[in-house]
């Protein structure tokens, strides 16, 4: 089967020449879609590097951004890879195997977060604060290597997200004993010290880390992604069946996306992938995550990632839509219901009563092609998965 692989560019930086070499003769056809660049210079990468050039006025978000580019594709498989991303050479044909069987909507390779990271343990006792089921161990301000601020970068099941006290300064708790990943320099040395509100921490293996072995959805309609944050080990070296697999690097049939169509262009950006997932399973098909291909990926290189409020809001936006588009009736009720009655919003709320009546709308469109019932998908997949101890994602 002939290969087309669309890359979405915004803010091309310094990974998207690196992105498109990785597909150079690998692929049939590279389709660059320049979602309004600065001078335009996605565009000009991408025609240096003999792709398929098509450019936007402004950045209209990621989801048109990729069904513009999917429109040009002319190959049977069609492979869409984040631009800060770099993909094994094997990556659409590994792809296109598992792609043989008509009945498997989208395939996903393991995806690694670029670089090396150094483990770190701290010898914290768990607590728990009143009302807050989550283990702590103590409130982090800082952490360096190299003299270069890496606490909102770094990850793992030992570090909750970040906060922000009355003045607006962030920080975040760890998580006892668990450990947590910071990234280092390219050609760092190994033993390089890792300072922690300015002391040295234990010293911690170098490891390679998880971004995604496939994704899972939660008994609330929240996805996450399996083995984020966890060191590449073993773990997640074998295919399955995953509820979704992330759009950073998310592969399928161009006959199965014409059938199933495109991405939530609504959306803009987040949950587009879960919602085209949970289509396909509505749809009677099947997603797989598939390892024998590895993407290593930057993550958010061009959003500035998950503690940006913007990127909050708009998930948060995002997974209530995803519910009201394919969720069991009751389930879109209560999820509703939920986020009328108040928590966390920063504008949430308008703006799902803003795209409401459109995910209605397109609930009983969509809902003329269901193979099987909104209860029987969430029966089999909700809650599957979700003890991965990292718990559920933007």
């Amino acid at each position: 089967m002939s290969t087309s692989a669309v890359v979405v560019s915004y803010r091309p930086g310094d990974w998207l020449a690196p992105c498109l070499e990785s597909l150079a003769g690998r692929v049939d056809q590279v389709v660059v879609v320049d979602n309004g660049s600065q001078g335009g210079r996605a565009s000009k990468i991408g025609r240096s590097a003999g792709a398929l050039v098509v450019r936007s006025s402004r950045n209209r978000g990621f989801a048109p951004g990729v069904n513009r580019g999917v429109a040009l594709a002319t190959g049977d498989v069609v492979g869409l890879l984040n631009d800060d991303a770099t993909a094994s050479p094997n990556w659409l044909a590994a792809a296109g195997k598992a792609l043989e069987d008509p009945a498997v909507a989208a395939v996903g390779p393991k995806l690694l977060l670029a670089g090396w990271y150094r483990e770190v343990i701290l010898d914290d006792e768990e607590w728990y604060a009143p009302g807050d089921a989550r283990p702590l161990g103590r409130q982090l301000r800082s952490v360096t290597v190299a003299g270069r601020e890496v606490l909102w970068a770094a990850l793992g099941t030992g570090l909750h997200r970040a906060e922000r006290d009355k003045k607006g300064d962030r920080w975040r708790w760890t998580a006892g004993r668990r450990p947590w990943y910071v990234p280092l320099p390219e050609g760092a040395q190994p033993g390089i010290p890792v300072l922690v509100d300015g002391t040295a921490a234990p010293p911690g293996r170098t490891v390679r880390v998880m971004n995604s072995a496939g994704a899972f959805l939660d008994s609330r309609g929240y996805a996450g992604d399996l083995g984020e944050g966890a060191p590449d080990d073993g773990r997640f070296d074998q295919p399955v069946e995953t509820f979704a697999v992330s759009g950073a690097a998310f592969a399928f049939r161009a006959e199965t996306w014409r059938r199933l169509g495109p991405f939530a262009g609504y959306f803009f950006a987040y949950y587009e992938d879960v919602d085209w997932c949970w289509r396909a399973r509505l749809a009677g098909m099947r997603v797989l995550y598939d390892p024998s291909a590895t993407v290593e990926h930057r993550r958010s290189a061009s959003s500035g990632g998950e503690h940006e409020p913007w990127v909050r809001v708009t998930a948060e936006r995002n997974r209530t839509l995803t519910m009201v588009r394919n969720g069991p009736r009751q389930r879109v009720l209560t999820a509703l219901a939920d986020r009328a009655k108040g928590g966390p919003d920063g504008g949430v709320r308008r703006r799902i009563t803003l795209a409401l009546a459109r995910a209605l709308a397109d609930r009983a469109r969509l809902a003329r092609h269901w193979a099987r019932r909104p209860e029987e998908v969430w029966s089999a997949w909700a809650g599957l998965g979700t003890d991965w101890p990292h718990g559920p994602g933007v």
